[in-house]
């Protein structure tokens, strides 16, 4: 296929945007390093409206800003029901989830598993975090770079890196403060880029916006009968309801990227207004970007023409360059950098909290702040340099074969991670043996039923996970009890008690603070 020239108007756009990003970091650079708390949670001083925008900004990666149009255009809206259970599960993180995290005050998640189980699971839980992350860094620069260099005259490394080293540059200057304003400037631009690709691609339709009705009902494009059927070739509504309820419990309650947020707001009630945030975002901006893919399949069915053997993941970036004004579509373009950037941002910061809290401060203890912030600062550096590293072997290889497995594998962790979670709330009798077991038995039943036949629904896989890693670890935590172990506080049969949790490396600062203040006063 020919590839289209890129332009230099579409140039300047996308330095000006990636020049905005960097002035971000710069700009909260002094603040983000007063202390851990001010690089990691912003020390609690966001708006809860900009949380929510971060939080939705990092759940949507370039990959989703490209897949969902593509999935629209080629079948219909069914997955849409995906946004739907966001709103759904709110009411049940605001009750039974945030509360925990709150009230222990923690920068990582998997603090509230050591709470509760004890050292060894925080740290399977934080080091599965990190690995995935690692590998996601990797896939979110390589995708996008691929989809928009598949179509352009843009040379993929150069692109890699102005998207990779720029992101890893931001982020290592600003914190958590400079990834949350960012994330709010970059959802901003996404979803006014998915508006302004629907107005534009409209006004080519002949009869316009009648057309795209029309195109849509006469051929099943947004949701039919045959939606709710089992075992038919569209897909079961009711299933991908389920399975994206369980997938996003695993996001909201045991992803560190995302409950890492939780703190950013000063309390239980702001954090709960993020929450909301977020999920009015999600359901605003979905019959945005499934819209856009009904719009582009009527525009290629009537205004014009797809190449032969045209690839569909590159639609949407095809779209922006080829019926796109100069400078416009520069900016287009940059709504897909900005929908990576959120993601990559997000990761490589709760990257470094988790690598400098969950490892670092438990085991080795924790130093003064000022080094403190120089350790997360360089393990920002290190992780995304990583995750740089290999996208750009995979462009240079052209294949992700080996990638691919090691995102299968250490994602095949993440829904039994969150049925750990979640045991771990709803059940007192279960301890750290009964969820190693659980963890284990639940990943390898998410690996057998992704690869039997061929055909299982990753939503029916992760509904199976997240109800294997819950039940085995409950019954197994019966073969060897856990006698003496003090929960009060942490599971939601007393969930307004006060936990007497703290952490080793505050119990560590508490003894330390106290020998000095018993030697100065002997001093006197």
């Amino acid at each position: 296929m020919e590839q289209v020239g890129f332009g230099f108007w579409n140039w300047v756009a996308i330095l000006l945007y990636l020049f905005i990003m960097l002035l971000i970091g710069v700009y909260f650079t002094k603040r983000a390093g007063q202390n851990t708390d001010s690089f990691f949670t912003a020390s609690g001083r966001l708006p809860s409206w900009a949380v929510g925008f971060s939080i939705y900004a990092t759940t949507l990666s370039a990959i989703t800003f490209m897949s969902t149009p593509e999935k629209a255009f080629l079948t219909d809206w069914s997955y849409i029901v995906g946004n739907i259970t966001i709103v759904a599960i709110i009411p049940l993180l605001i009750f039974f989830y945030v509360p925990f995290f709150k009230k222990l005050n923690v920068t990582s998640a998997y603090e509230y598993l050591e709470a509760r189980f004890g050292p060894s699971i925080r740290v399977i839980g934080s080091l599965l975090f990190i690995l995935f992350h690692l590998g996601r860094v990797a896939i979110v620069i390589y995708l996008p770079t691929l989809a928009v260099t598949s179509v352009s005259d843009l040379n993929p490394f150069v692109v890699a890196s102005l998207v990779g080293i720029l992101c890893i540059l931001y982020t290592f200057l600003g914190g958590f403060e400079g990834v949350v304003w960012s994330d709010f400037i970059q959802g901003v631009i996404l979803l006014g880029g998915a508006v302004v690709i629907i107005i534009l691609g409209v006004v080519h339709l002949p009869n316009g916006m009648g057309t795209l009705v029309t195109d849509a009902m006469n051929n099943k494009k947004i949701i039919s009968a045959d939606n709710w059927k089992f075992n038919t070739a569209a897909a079961a509504i009711p299933i991908i309801f389920l399975g994206n309820i369980f997938n996003n419990l695993h996001q909201y309650t045991a992803s560190q990227d995302v409950v890492q947020r939780y703190q950013a707001s000063d309390s239980l009630k702001e954090t709960s207004k993020s929450l909301w945030t977020n999920g009015i975002l999600a359901l605003i901006s979905a019959p945005i970007f499934y819209g856009m893919g009904t719009m582009l399949y009527s525009f290629y069915n009537h205004s014009s023409a797809l190449p032969n053997g045209f690839n569909t993941s590159s639609i949407v970036p095809y779209f922006i360059l080829t019926e796109m004004p100069p400078f416009v579509g520069g900016l287009l373009i940059a709504a897909i950098f900005a929908a990576a950037q959120s993601t990559i941002s997000s990761s490589l910061n709760s990257i470094s909290a988790c690598f400098s809290v969950d490892i670092k401060h438990r085991f080795f203890g924790k130093g003064n702040e000022k080094s403190e912030v120089t350790f997360a600062r360089y393990i920002i550096i290190i992780s995304g340099l990583f995750g740089y590293a290999m996208s750009i072997y995979l462009i240079a290889a052209d294949s992700n074969d080996i990638w691919d497995l090691f995102l299968l594998i250490t994602g095949l962790f993440g829904v039994p991670l969150a049925g750990v979670f979640a045991v771990g709330i709803f059940t007192k009798r279960t301890n750290a043996f009964g969820v190693i077991i659980g963890l284990i038995f639940g990943v390898i039943f998410a690996y057998i039923f992704n690869n039997i036949g061929g055909d299982n629904s990753p939503f029916f896989v992760s509904i199976i996970s997240f109800l294997i890693a819950f039940i085995i670890s409950y019954l197994a935590s019966f073969i060897r009890p856990n006698k003496g172990k003090d929960i009060t506080g942490l599971t939601i049969f007393d969930r307004n008690e006060a936990v007497t949790y703290v952490s080793k490396v505050k119990q560590k600062k508490a003894i330390a603070d106290y020998a000095t203040n018993t030697d100065y006063s002997k001093e006197q």
